[in-house]
């Protein structure tokens, strides 16, 4: 999936995007190479990158530093907050005879609960992308602080995604 963000300001009018997987042709210490990227950021000094965070948290767009801990990792960075329950924990497997999941650990009402308490309004989606199911940003940034630097912090205002029941072939 590739994500693209579009900022219109005063001050600029610029895209950033950022996709989950792929590969380029690169030149690190004077040698061609193939960085393959699997969910990780490019970062190269001062490139523009977007970094997500869960639906009840900020995202950043950002821009890599050139520093010894930048290069040290092909001026690669995080690609978001990452996870800390998998999907099957937050929400269990669907039953699609019933159309039903059970046994999670995270309910309905308490993943809409996180969310409306961030301002957020949500629309779809199933336990399995709640909040809690996230890091932190700020503190995932914070471990790659070296590598990047925020320009500007994004706060959603509404999540819509498919719905719990739906089927997805790339989830279920």
């Amino acid at each position: 999936m590739d994500q693209v963000l579009r900022i219109l300001g005063a001050e600029a009018d610029f895209e950033v995007h950022n996709h989950h997987n792929y590969a380029w042709r690169e030149l690190h210490d004077g040698r061609e190479v193939t960085v393959v990227r699997k969910g990780a950021t490019p970062s190269a000094p001062g490139q523009l990158g977007f970094i997500g965070g869960s639906m009840g948290d900020i995202s950043v767009i950002v821009h890599g530093k050139n520093s010894a801990e930048n290069k040290d990792a092909f001026y690669s960075t995080v690609h978001g907050a990452g996870r800390v329950m998998s999907r099957t924990q937050a929400a269990r497997k669907m039953n699609w005879k019933t159309r039903t999941r059970t046994g999670g650990q995270i309910s309905k009402e308490q993943m809409a609960e996180a969310v409306r308490s961030f301002g957020v309004e949500l629309r779809g989606a199933g336990t399995d992308e709640s909040p809690f199911v996230y890091r932190s940003l700020r503190q995932v940034l914070d471990a790659h602080a070296e590598t990047i630097e925020v320009l500007h912090t994004l706060k959603p205002i509404g999540v819509c995604m498919a719905g719990a029941d739906e089927f997805d072939p790339y989830k279920d």
